[in-house]
């Protein structure tokens, strides 16, 4: 928090980078201890990325960094796992505060995806370059003269004035449309006309724009498809699917995942990158941990059993081809890669969260869910291996953070056993995906059998009179089991 900024929001002074992970940590802390400075910090931190010229107003996305300290002028790349990382953490913010304007920008999020990132096979290209004709930013930027010629008087006028479109402009001599210091209720009363009127207008602004833009020349597309990144959007897009009910989003996600299992997993080993057919470079940490991240968020998407067992399978994978037996933590490489004189480990969380720091978040959950507390103990070696690292500098370490914040906050297993399909079960699974509860588990099928395949101590658990009946855990001590669906809500929900 010393280093945030109560003006603008984001971390640090220029340049600013989005860094998500930070964003997501804060917003666990805040869950842990209830403190609001935590929550503002996140929220003021969304809504000036929001606002400034990071993200492109015309066709959404957001680019790598800012060169100043308001989020205006960007660095115009951008790059596949910003936006994934921003998609999950603008999402958790809706499910915290219930903010519509959160889940709006991430249904414009996802259409920029599927629109400019995503290959004709489903799979998503790395980045979109920051230069077109030479120059940076010249795809993205406008003279107020094209604004009006475009839009036309009436519509040009309140679109410069909603994005502070000018004559002199803000980025060498053009503008980058913004709404930094925009008043909409100013606006609202200048212009005589409603929320819905003023929203429908700029909606109808942005799609003619858009439409000029498209015929420019374009950015330079980097189309290789790196399994972490891809892995990243899947793991977002599901988690936005299942939060806001978007079908077409666990859609992408399933169909980008089809592409890695079928291209980038050679003889049951996981590959970095693909391109135009051509497939190199045994996998790393982090395309294992970001793989497991995706499998688990589409088991809490679609409650498909089937996604849990492949993330087990992963989990095996991870483990036995790159831990430490000595120290603990995981090496970059595996070991079956060629023979290096020191295997690294990396556990500093850059512009991405690290192999080490996803590994732990996602296998604390996945061995929690399956029972698995033998892995549980093996996992807690990673705190003393990174002790130095991550007490030194605390702020470089946030998804690390998380890790070491499920261990220690209060957390459940809730089980429903239930028919497919069933009404009531349906209805529960719904509110608790909307809700933000990020160190409790849910785990659903129709018998306790039935999950006994993955977890075996819930062999046990039983429906009651054939109803939907829900079992509420912590650390597999179980209350009464419920079958009265506003009773379930209740004891789940209550602060």
């Amino acid at each position: 928090m010393s280093s945030f900024d109560t003006l603008y929001g984001g971390f640090g002074s220029a340049p600013k980078f989005p860094a998500p992970h930070m964003l997501t940590f804060l917003m666990r802390y805040f869950e842990w201890t209830g403190q609001e400075n935590a929550l503002y910090a996140v929220t003021k931190t969304l809504n000036g990325m929001a606002n400034g010229g990071i993200y492109d107003h015309i066709g959404s996305g957001f680019t790598r960094y800012s060169t100043d300290e308001k989020w205006l002028v960007p660095h115009f790349e951008k790059m596949l796992y910003d936006n994934a990382l921003l998609i999950d953490a603008y999402t958790e913010a809706y499910q915290i505060t219930q903010h519509t304007e959160y889940e709006k920008l991430v249904q414009d999020l996802i259409q920029f995806i599927k629109r400019d990132m995503m290959n004709r096979d489903g799979s998503f290209y790395s980045a979109i370059d920051a230069d077109s004709e030479g120059k940076e930013g010249q795809y993205y930027v406008w003279t107020k003269e094209e604004i009006m010629t475009h839009l036309g008087d009436d519509l040009g006028t309140l679109f410069c004035a909603v994005y502070h479109i000018t004559e002199e402009g803000n980025f060498e001599g053009q503008n980058i449309p913004h709404t930094i210091s925009t008043s909409f209720d100013d606006i609202k009363a200048a212009y005589s006309i409603d929320d819905k009127t003023l929203h429908s207008k700029l909606q109808s602004a942005r799609h003619i724009l858009l439409t000029v833009r498209q015929q420019r020349p374009a950015p330079l597309i980097d189309d290789k498809v790196l399994t972490s990144w891809n892995a990243l959007m899947i793991s977002a897009l599901a988690k936005a699917g299942s939060v806001f009910h978007e079908k077409e989003a666990i859609r992408m996600a399933k169909q980008a995942m089809s592409f890695l299992e079928t291209h980038l997993v050679q003889q049951e080993r996981l590959m970095v990158r693909y391109r135009e057919g051509d497939v190199k470079h045994l996998g790393f940490i982090e395309d294992y941990a970001h793989m497991l991240t995706a499998y688990m968020s589409l088991y809490e998407a679609t409650f498909d059993l089937d996604w849990l067992t492949k993330a087990r399978a992963v989990a095996e994978n991870m483990f036995e081809l790159f831990w430490d037996e000595q120290i603990g933590g995981f090496f970059f490489s595996g070991s079956d890669a060629e023979a290096l004189i020191v295997r690294e480990k990396e556990v500093y969380d850059g512009a991405m969260p690290s192999g080490n720091s996803t590994a732990l978040q996602q296998l604390l959950k996945l061995s929690r869910m399956i029972g698995r507390q033998d892995w549980i103990e093996t996992l807690e070696k990673m705190f003393s291996a990174f002790y130095v690292d991550v007490s030194s500098y605390p702020s470089g370490h946030t998804a690390f953070l998380q890790g070491l914040l499920s261990q220690y906050a209060v957390k459940r297993e809730i089980i429903i056993l239930g028919k497919k399909g069933d009404p009531q079960k349906e209805q529960l699974l719904q509110a608790l995906q909307k809700r933000f509860m990020p160190f409790d588990l849910i785990l659903t099928a129709e018998t306790g059998q039935e999950l006994a395949r993955l977890a075996p101590f819930a062999k046990d658990y039983k429906t009651i009179n054939d109803s939907t009946t829900v079992y509420i855990c912590e650390n597999y001590s179980c209350r009464q089991p419920i079958t009265n669906l506003d009773e379930a809500m209740e004891q789940l929900f209550q602060t």
